[in-house]
């Protein structure tokens, strides 16, 4: 078994991963200072991939190569999402009913979550921010959906999640349903390479799929979110020796 599908395994057998972590709870972890990035993999042998991952992200999204690979198709919902404020981001946590689907694979959309700045970057340039849509399969598996964001037009669903996420940590509820898919760029040309969690443990368990357009959003709810989280990005990792592929 490679090391992938055992990561994988891990996450679909609730005894194995129980197993393979320590009782203790996870230690706190931040983005700067004796917490931050540079110590992650200090912090719990959970984080050492951190630390010693050779398949990690985010990565600069520069030279990939040009290939056809399997379409992305949305089938997500609107719903009146729980908005929570977890002290590391502003997430929306979803219900069952939304999918994504890669090829033959289904995967079930769980929450979509957002940085600032962009952790993914294109030609090694950053956009303000970048969203995260976490899916995953009944067995584990994970491929996460990136939206880099750049200031301009307001984006309704965007405002609306900023206007009511905590300042502190906590949760709200959206007063209304809200679509998802307004967060897509009208171009679906995207990057994909196999990756890890950009937070710890740092896994290295996650199909990237990273769009090449940016998304408009309004620059007041940038700030709004800087307000909170004035940067909650993880610096860019090396690729090594992964293909990082650009679909046609």
């Amino acid at each position: 078994m490679d090391r992938r599908k055992f990561l994988f395994s891990l996450a679909a057998c609730p005894a194995c991963a129980s197993a393979a972590m320590a009782e203790s709870a996870a230690p706190h972890w931040e983005y700067e200072g004796e917490r931050g990035v540079a110590k992650w993999g200090e912090l719990d042998s959970r984080f050492k991939a951190c630390a010693v991952g050779s398949e990690q992200s985010p990565i600069d999204l520069t030279r990939g190569i040009r290939a056809k690979v399997e379409d992305l198709s949305f089938n997500w919902k609107p719903q009146a999402f729980d908005v929570i404020n977890n002290g590391h981001t502003i997430q929306a946590n979803v219900q069952d009913g939304s999918a994504l689907a890669i090829g033959k694979t289904t995967y079930g959309l769980k929450q979509f979550h957002f940085h600032t700045p962009s952790e993914h970057a294109i030609g090694g340039k950053r956009t303000a921010m970048e969203a995260h849509f976490v899916h995953a399969t009944n067995d584990g598996r994970l491929a996460v959906v990136g939206v880099l964001m750049i200031a301009g037009a307001k984006h309704k669903a965007f405002s609306e999640i900023m206007q009511v996420a905590p300042k502190k940590e906590g949760e709200a509820k959206l007063k209304a349903a809200l679509d998802p898919r307004s967060f897509l760029p009208k171009s679906r040309h995207f990057y994909r390479y196999e990756g890890s969690l950009t937070t710890p443990p740092c896994s290295e368990i996650v199909d990237w799929n990273v769009f090449e357009k940016t998304i408009e959003v309004a620059a007041a709810d940038i700030e709004a979110f800087r307000a909170v989280f004035p940067m909650n990005a993880r610096p860019l990792q090396e690729i090594n020796r992964r293909f990082l592929l650009r679909g046609l």
